[in-house]
């Protein structure tokens, strides 16, 4: 599904490297999570596959089912089945949650050659999923997440998710800012979508995050590179030990 392979990402303002030399696969129907300190460079990886401004990609390649991804725009990226869910979910005033979502679908049906979907049957559809997700309907008349808590804000996420219905799924420290709580709603809606042939990506400082969402495998990254690979057990590892030992093991 999602195939990484050798890829050198630099930052463009200081012509900075920050990845330097990912190899991933994620397999259909398998959750991959990415752990490491801050500044190793796993929220810049997630950028650089949604097409975000301001890096520069000079060797490697990355592809979703055969596409090459880096050749397309962030649009394009979206509409091959590539969702990034935020760390910072943004607001935007003026805009419901109900024409959001309607437009983006019809977007990236226009955009795969299909036809747009009425209103009858959005409102249907729409319906369905926050129910699915345990969101309020009153949710969808709202501007999108504008006074929304942290937790709202995730969850309007996760709802976008489940609507567009992406191949590859990518969350960039989904769970921060979250309290207990509302890390627990958001990833019983992640879970909610796992099935046979969707890909995570989740990317993650806490062990506390895969408690809910259990990973498939899990990947240390420091310093741009994934310095190493295990089961769920290796976050668990990290909770305890922290990153010292595997920052000396490369060193």
């Amino acid at each position: 599904m999602l195939e990484i392979s050798n890829l050198h990402v630099m930052l463009e303002e200081e012509e900075k490297p920050i990845l330097k030399g990912v190899d991933l696969t994620v397999e259909p129907g398998s959750v991959h999570a990415i752990m490491g300190p801050n500044g190793s460079g796993k929220s810049t990886l997630s950028y650089v596959l949604a097409g975000r401004e301001g890096y520069r990609v000079t060797e490697g390649s990355a592809r979703l089912d055969g596409i090459d991804l880096l050749a397309l725009e962030p649009e394009e990226r979206a509409a091959a089945g590539l969702f990034l869910a935020f760390q910072y979910p943004v607001e935007i005033p003026g805009v419901t949650n109900m024409v959001f979502l309607r437009t983006a679908l019809n977007a990236q049906r226009k955009a795969r050659g299909e036809p747009e979907m009425s209103a009858p049957d959005f409102m249907r559809l729409v319906r369905q999923k926050a129910g699915m997700l345990n969101i309020d309907a009153e949710m969808l008349k709202r501007a999108i997440n504008v006074g929304f808590s942290g937790g709202e804000k995730k969850r309007n996420e996760i709802l976008q998710m489940a609507l567009l219905e992406p191949r590859m799924c990518i969350l960039d420290e989904t769970d921060s800012g979250l309290d207990v709580d509302a890390m627990r709603l958001v990833a019983e809606g992640v879970n909610a979508l796992r099935d046979g042939a969707r890909g995570f990506l989740v990317i993650t400082h806490y062990q506390r995050l895969l408690d809910h969402i259990r990973p498939d495998v899990v990947h240390i990254m420091v310093d741009g590179r994934l310095a190493k690979t295990g089961g769920a057990e290796l976050a668990l590892e990290v909770e305890k030990n922290g990153y010292a030992d595997i920052v000396a093991e490369i060193a």
